[in-house]
């Protein structure tokens, strides 16, 4: 499947899911669905479904973002500049598809000091099962 696909995008996600994954939005803070979630499992792009965080990294950050100091691998995430506002922050994106997630801060917990500061509209929790 091309996930890539704008007509298929429109179809497949919210109207929010598709402003932040596509056009760099930002979802309203203490708005969005994984904020304050506490449940165990894998955060993966609501666009392609690769593996971006694990709830392992999961904190609360008290930003009102669900936030994480880390990637589940790093090679699961790119970074790069953005100068959208009158500040240089540092985009996050998902690595296979491109989609937007977010902005990483160098204020976060260790053992990295990062906070992944991400939109609940760019993922989807895959709960852990018991066996």
């Amino acid at each position: 499947m091309n996930h890539t696909n704008e007509s298929d995008l429109h179809d497949r996600l919210t109207p929010m899911q598709f402003h932040v994954t596509q056009e760099a939005g930002t979802e309203q803070a203490f708005t969005g669905e994984y904020w304050d979630e506490k449940g165990e499992g894998t955060y993966r792009c609501v666009v392609c479904g690769e593996e971006l965080f694990s709830s392992d990294t999961k904190y609360d950050s008290g930003s009102g973002w669900p936030s994480f100091w880390e990637p589940a691998a790093l090679e699961a995430v790119r970074t790069k500049p953005d100068r959208s506002l009158l500040q240089t922050r540092t985009e996050v994106t998902c690595a296979h598809c491109g989609a937007h997630l977010g902005h990483v801060f160098d204020d976060g917990p260790n053992p990295t000091g990062l906070r992944y500061c991400i939109n609940s509209a760019s993922l989807q929790l895959d709960p852990e099962r018991d066996s």
